[in-house]
């Protein structure tokens, strides 16, 4: 999953604004906080992409040449996704 700049910016202010909004938090300064919550959106959207990167190297990697798309694929796919997910603490 890439994101844009666009994207990850807007998403950075949905989620200052909202944890503001819901009373869970008080900013002193607001650009900081921003800044802050575009920083979180970049690493994670980093993250995801290396998980997706990883989820599907291994199921290249299997000898039996699993076509991408294929319902055995998504199983796979989602599969180690899912590890490498909460091997990284992410999930």
């Amino acid at each position: 999953m890439s994101l844009s700049s666009e994207r990850q910016s807007h998403l950075a202010h949905v989620i200052i604004e909202g944890l503001w909004k819901d009373d869970l938090v008080d900013y002193s300064d607001e650009d900081f906080a921003l800044r802050l919550g575009k920083k979180a959106v970049v690493k994670y959207s980093q993250e995801v992409n290396q998980v997706d990167a990883k989820a599907r190297q291994m199921v290249e990697s299997l000898k039996r040449g699993v076509p991408e798309g294929s319902p055995e694929w998504e199983v796979l796919y989602k599969k180690y996704y899912e590890q490498e997910l909460d091997k990284r603490g992410i999930s």
